[in-house]
């Protein structure tokens, strides 16, 4: 089944498989490379949706399992979906909560028709159908939704992972089939494992299928990065140009570089605020540990570089002196920083791909990690 594409390819790297583009949404077009920053529970945490607007976020992520779950899919509908609900007007992607059943297993029971499993609040029993993960998400309102699918471990054997695509591509022909808002997106996941010819008839399946933008979904769950990275290259290359492709759940700055290197268009992880609620910062010369001595009387901005909010106003002592004392201000600081490291990561390899220089990009972009 072929649909008409919402992705249009802008420029095209001669040295690599970077590329340059728009996808098209109800609320707005989205410049691509681009990194999602994660809102799991219709909020990124320690940031307002003003903030991320500040700092350049195009869109966010917002996660069907956890929303189900609480405060559940018709509350939020009844508030004009996601967007009223947490007052936010750039677009919105939400992931089908395929993820969260895996990392949930001992309270799963995959089976054909679906996912029974235990809220991890309360323990009560749930279950959530491909048709299910369709119907909530088109009543969350978002504007990229995803199909349900089956998240395989690492290592698993060739028959598991064989089992699983298949289960995988029926559920998201039934997804595919109970998509009824077409102005809402839906994208296919991509399994498959690590073994690069079952990667290629995942892929076959999907767009056999037909979706508006495609996944590459199981990896970062513990596998080397070059396992990583040539999973990435054998699915990009399986997928139709003339369609976004969407790198799920990866990852680390060095990972962006490297799955723009391989034509990955869109990225979304945790990394840059879980790190910044740790104390760990991305800057553009690597990480750095605010809570580190050397910094106690530091009066520098975490990056002289970096033109946000927190490094325009505050000295690494400070951010050092918050975070000891485990104050909440450090928290929204540090996400701010980091959140803006990651979307201006975005904005320069989007210029580098323009201007047809971005093996260069790259090369500087490594010898400039030294860590501080």
């Amino acid at each position: 089944m072929t649909l008409k594409s919402v992705f249009t390819l802008l420029a095209k790297s001669t040295e690599c498989g970077a590329r340059r583009g728009v996808v098209k949404t109800r609320h707005g077009k989205i410049q691509t490379p681009v990194f999602m920053p994660v809102g799991t529970q219709a909020t990124v945490k320690s940031v307002t949706p003003e903030n991320l607007k500040e700092l350049g976020a195009q869109i966010i992520l917002g996660n069907t399992y956890h929303l189900f779950v609480r405060p559940g899919h018709r509350l939020i509908e009844q508030f004009g979906g996601l967007h009223g609900f947490m007052n936010w007007d750039r677009a919105i992607l939400t992931d089908s909560g395929g993820y969260q059943i895996f990392s949930l297993k001992e309270l799963a029971k995959i089976t054909e028709e679906g996912a029974a499993f235990r809220s991890h609040l309360d323990g009560s029993k749930l279950f959530l159908s491909p048709e299910d993960a369709v119907q909530v998400q088109e009543s969350l309102g978002s504007d990229i939704m995803m199909c349900l699918d089956t998240c395989i471990p690492y290592p698993a054997g060739r028959e598991e992972t064989i089992d699983s695509t298949a289960l995988t591509g029926r559920w998201a022909r039934r997804c595919r089939t109970a998509h009824s808002r077409k102005e809402q997106l839906l994208f296919g996941i991509v399994q498959g494992g690590m073994y690069p010819e079952l990667r290629r008839q995942s892929a076959q399946t999907m767009v056999d299928i037909g979706f508006d933008g495609y996944a590459i979904g199981g990896l970062s769950v513990g596998e080397p990065k070059e396992m990583m990275h040539e999973m990435t290259e054998v699915t990009v290359s399986s997928l139709p140009q003339d369609h976004a492709v969407y790198l799920m759940g990866v990852g680390t700055p060095e990972d962006l570089v490297e799955g723009v290197w391989r034509g990955v268009d869109m990225f979304d992880c945790v990394m840059p605020t879980r790190n910044a609620r740790n104390g760990t910062l991305f800057t553009s010369a690597g990480k750095m540990v605010i809570k580190n001595s050397r910094y106690r009387e530091d009066r520098r901005p975490i990056d002289e570089s970096c033109g946000c909010y927190t490094c325009r106003n505050y000295s690494r002592a400070y951010l050092r002196h918050l975070f000891g004392c485990r104050e909440i201000l450090a928290y929204h600081l540090n996400t701010i920083h980091n959140l803006h490291f990651y979307v201006n990561l975005m904005q320069q390899i989007r210029e580098a791909i323009e201007k047809d220089r971005y093996a260069a990009f790259r090369k500087d972009f490594y010898g400039r990690l030294e860590g501080i």
